[in-house]
């Protein structure tokens, strides 16, 4: 008994120091090597197997690869915002603080091309029509839908706050008091268009009631409150 088990022992040794060898050797057959190996694609990166090396620089034949050049990157899911330079990135420094909203109301020029003006009164009132028009009424008189099923109460004119388009603009990008931030439904480009069409409606709005528009604004109408002495009312990110 106790020779079995020096035996024993002696061939358990003898197959781990067999184990431990430098010996090369080639792995065995996998039978769906997808499941073993998969591939970790990079945005951009070529589309290429990488399982064994006799594969390195092979093409895909996924054919969304070959649309795309060899390019892992696949076209982006359906209702993303694209970038484009159409859609151009305009930049907005002020952060959402009492203190950069009084300075947002200094700025009375938006950055868009003035020779496209027309179009983009037309795009910023389809906008406002679909994010807008429920709480500040068709023509920005704080009677939309919502305030006249008695739902909610207390949406202020546009004539009657002293506003400029970059005013209206912070407020789209942060939200102020009851409104929210609409920054995630609109790119910066349709911020501005909805902005300038909100300084449209005030200068309509001006118009109707006898008061001149604010001095200084290339837009009729803005968006914006005057300059307050507390933090009340805006939203602290």
């Amino acid at each position: 008994m106790k020779r079995g088990f020096i035996y024993l022992l002696l061939v358990g040794v003898a197959f781990s120091l067999s184990s431990c060898s430098g010996k090369k050797r080639n792995p065995s057959i996998v039978f769906m090597p997808d499941m073993y190996y998969p591939v970790a694609y990079d945005p951009y990166s070529e589309a290429d197997f990488e399982y064994w090396p006799e594969r390195n620089g092979e093409k895909s034949n996924v054919p969304l690869f070959n649309d795309r050049r060899q390019i892992t990157a696949l076209w982006p899911a359906q209702g993303s915002v694209e970038r484009t330079d159409e859609q151009m990135i305009l930049p907005w420094e002020l952060k959402n603080t009492l203190e950069d909203y009084n300075k947002s109301k200094a700025i009375t020029t938006s950055p868009l091309d003035p020779a496209n003006r027309k179009k983009d009164l037309e795009r910023g009132e389809k906008l406002y029509g679909q994010t807008c028009t429920v709480c500040h009424g068709d023509t920005g008189d704080g009677q939309g839908s919502i305030v006249q099923t008695k739902a909610y109460s207390g949406v202020p004119t546009y004539g009657e706050r002293e506003l400029s388009v970059g005013s209206v603009y912070h407020v789209i990008m942060y939200g102020k008091n009851a409104m929210g931030p609409y920054a995630p439904q609109l790119t910066p480009v349709d911020r501005w268009r909805v902005a300038e069409y909100v300084m449209n409606l005030r200068a309509k709005s001006l118009q109707a009631a006898g008061a001149p528009a604010a001095a200084g604004s290339p837009t009729t109408t803005t968006a914006g409150d005057e300059a307050e002495t507390t933090t009340d009312n805006t939203n602290n990110q």
